[in-house]
């Protein structure tokens, strides 16, 4: 794929508690976002690694995560390494996360960080919706440009919006807008 071919892709995942575990019983994908197997590094806690192959998101990409964890599940959910926005020709690149944690379930949403290089247009939108006594542990980490190399996001946008609701009230609204 080239920077001048327009990509959508959308993964869609549920978790629930099976056999006193989490398990991934719900994976649907369209285009270029997906996930491998399941881990147990901590007994109980269903560990998936967000998996995105072409390495970067350009202008005109549009890249949506659904996750819902049910009742009494824990999943953590990573990526493998950094998501690198590239410099765009004037479209704009779309991510847009939505999370749903059911009654006393937990997520662990725990992305690497998000790398803007110059040039970069991009809308970010995580919603998360908590059900009852749920639990969220999230870190959304941007680095903008790549100060190890003295190149600085001068040039582009990024607004970012976190929004959180525990039934169905708001908890938060976090918005950057460079």
């Amino acid at each position: 794929s080239n920077c001048f071919t327009f990509k959508v892709a959308k993964l869609t995942l549920g978790f629930r508690v099976s056999a006193s575990r989490t398990v991934l019983a719900d994976r649907r994908r369209y285009g270029p976002l997906g996930v491998q197997r399941a881990f147990y590094p901590e007994g109980p806690v269903c560990h998936v690694y967000l998996l995105h192959p072409p390495g970067g998101v350009v202008g005109g990409d549009t890249l949506t995560v659904d996750v819902t964890v049910d009742a009494d599940a824990h999943a953590l959910l990573t990526t493998p390494g950094a998501t690198k926005f590239y410099r765009s020709a004037g479209s704009t690149a779309r991510q847009t996360q939505r999370l749903s944690v059911g009654a006393d379930a937990v997520l662990e949403w725990l992305p690497q960080e998000n790398i803007f290089f110059p040039g970069a247009n991009v809308a970010l939108d995580t919603e998360v919706h908590l059900h009852g006594g749920a639990r969220l542990a999230i870190w959304e980490i941007n680095c903008l440009g790549r100060p190890a190399i003295d190149e600085a996001f001068d040039t582009g946008s990024l607004d970012s919006r976190l929004s959180i609701f525990r039934d169905a009230q708001p908890v938060l609204f976090e918005r950057l807008r460079l």
